[in-house]
């Protein structure tokens, strides 16, 4: 049995540079949701309890966008799989 040490390196490096890439986009999305809610908040305060407080739009398609790159790589990666 002969290991291909130099395919099995690069494997490993392509693995762990997806998942810390993935990790690094999820934890974007958090961020964006999290300053979204933080203005919304500092808003509310400003205008009073019975205003109407609209805002964060931008914040939250950012959000959706690292959560959809998130989910198109999970699926890809299933895909990759089922294939076999």
């Amino acid at each position: 049995m002969h290991i291909k040490w130099n395919a099995l390196a690069q494997t490993a490096g392509v693995s762990f540079g997806i998942t810390v890439a993935v990790v690094a986009v999820f934890a974007l999305g958090i961020l964006a949701l999290s300053r979204r809610e933080a203005a919304l908040t500092a808003r509310r305060e400003a205008a009073g309890p019975n205003a109407p407080v609209a805002g964060g739009r931008l914040a939250l398609a950012g959000a959706y966008a690292c959560f959809a790159v998130c989910g198109a790589a999970v699926l890809y990666g299933l895909s990759l799989i089922a294939n076999k």
